[in-house]
């Protein structure tokens, strides 16, 4: 995609934020959406950022993605992160219990802690349905945690890529629904407030999701 100096390439800019356990597979599930390929990825180190073009609601968007490191170590490093965030997207393992207990033991908290946005939107995110046999986090338990904390939610498999796309999509077709976020987000444009630049553009040659 060519860049023109004088006037932004979209209409929006959002900022997302992936936050759950080490393990639960939050790069994968970024890496799938935005480079449409599975790999099985090392921890990420304290936070990973990628770049995906998508147009919904007649608006070209530039998401900037944050995937946020779940060990203890790198958690105090996280929570600049959820500054200006319009959406959180809250990934736990079906197949591990503790990974869906923590949810509210630990990053919920963190959300109410860090997010200086009310307004955000949540998104529960189940991963690893590919592993139905070893399921340990039951449908109805997700629907449940989603009602209790105000979240949208999906079921997914990074792997098999299936609900990958509509996990994000459902996301955006929400923020894109709340006013003021999307006030924030055409702001964010002329503040240039994600100055850092990620490594490469993502799928910057398609223009649509």
């Amino acid at each position: 995609m060519e860049t023109n100096s004088q006037s932004p390439e979209f209409d929006l800019l959002f900022k997302l934020l992936m936050i759950g356990d080490s393990g639960v597979g939050k790069s994968t599930l970024l890496l799938s959406f935005t480079s449409e390929s599975f790999e099985d990825l090392s921890p990420t180190i304290g936070v990973d950022f990628k770049v995906k073009y998508v147009n919904m609601g007649g608006k070209k968007i530039k998401l900037a993605i944050w995937d946020t490191a779940g060990q203890e170590r790198f958690r105090t490093l996280t929570s600049s992160y959820y500054r200006g965030a319009q959406g959180i997207i809250m990934v736990y393992d079906v197949t591990r219990r503790e990974t869906f207990t923590n949810l509210s033991e630990i990053w919920a908290k963190e959300i109410d802690l860090y997010s200086t946005n009310q307004d955000c939107i949540k998104m529960l995110v189940g991963n690893k349905v590919d592993k139905e046999g070893e399921r340990a986090v039951t449908k109805k338990e997700g629907i449940n945690f989603a009602r209790e904390y105000g979240c949208l939610f999906i079921e997914c498999s990074a792997k098999t890529r299936v609900n990958v796309q509509q996990c994000f999509e459902e996301l955006i077709l929400k923020i894109l629904d709340t006013p003021v976020l999307l006030a924030e987000a055409s702001k964010a444009i002329k503040k240039n407030i994600f100055k850092e630049k990620p490594p490469q553009p993502i799928d910057s040659s398609s223009n649509c999701c």
